[in-house]
């Protein structure tokens, strides 16, 4: 048996973050040939869900870059991966250090995600702040509300790379702790950061998913250093044209750029949809 799990943002999805009608057909197809397919995303649950509403996601969704797993059948998270309050206080104080504005995500009661942040200070940080809230639907709390016994996810922030390297260097250093990073704005030299636990990876969220579904084989499809480890895992893995070098280096195959349905037009050669 077969999993074919897609990254969204850079993968599965377009320039305009969404599922196109091409795409969306080729999901059909997939679907009508018995073929599995499910998402591995840096994404929370509530900005998954908005894209994936039409195209029958109803497997376990990795989200959060593997730190948490959601069961559509029930309604309800069966894995997670979060961080210790001594873990959330070494993090926090590595971002205050580097003068970058955290945002910390948690699972609230409920299995509800909110934001929690420091002040807001130039207007990359309130498009961020406006990006979480609107579009992908999380309620935003001043960082100095956040409960001492807070269930965080992850610590995210956006800033000059000068500023992101030194924290991903800190981090490197914790046992239990990994960073993702990537180019935000890049003509303006803005990177964005994630700080996961370090068990809270794509590879460990779709193997926990595999191995309780008895999925052999794993397809994989990415484009940025949060698909490492899920390309290391899996059997089969393809890297978008748009892709980071890092990880077209480590891909079974380089296939086409996101914004020209690449995933969709390799799905149709590769099972002869």
């Amino acid at each position: 048996m077969t999993l074919v799990v897609f990254d969204m943002d850079g993968t599965l999805l377009d320039a305009q973050s969404k599922i196109s009608p091409f795409t969306s057909e080729t999901l059909s197809l997939m679907r009508q040939n018995g073929i599995a397919y499910t998402v591995a995303t840096g994404r929370t649950l509530q900005a998954a869900l908005s894209p994936l509403a039409d195209d029958n996601f109803n497997r376990s969704l990795v989200l959060k870059n593997g730190a948490v797993i959601w069961e559509p059948t029930l309604q309800s998270y069966s894995h997670h991966h979060l961080l210790t309050p001594t873990e959330v206080s070494d993090v926090l104080g590595a971002f205050v250090a580097q003068d970058l504005t955290p945002f910390v995500f948690s699972l609230e009661d409920g299995d509800h995600h909110s934001v929690y942040h420091a002040p807001l200070r130039d207007d990359f940080e309130k498009k961020l702040a406006n990006l979480f809230e609107s579009e992908r639907e999380l309620p935003l709390q001043p960082l100095t509300t956040m409960p001492t016994n807070a269930h965080v996810i992850n610590v995210s922030a956006m800033g000059p790379l000068e500023q992101i390297e030194p924290v991903i260097d800190f981090v490197s250093h914790q046992p239990h702790l990994v960073a993702y990073s990537g180019m935000a704005i890049r003509d303006k030299g803005l990177a964005w950061l994630d700080v996961h636990h370090s068990q809270g990876s794509k590879a460990n969220g779709v193997k926990h998913v595999a191995e309780r579904s008895g999925f052999e084989e794993v397809i994989a499809f990415g484009d940025g250093d949060n698909d490492i480890s899920l390309f290391e895992f899996a059997t089969e893995s393809y890297a978008m044209d748009n892709a980071d070098e890092e990880l077209k280096d480590i891909a079974t195959q380089v296939i086409g750029h996101h914004d020209e349905d690449g995933v969709a037009r390799f799905l149709r050669d590769r099972f002869n949809l």
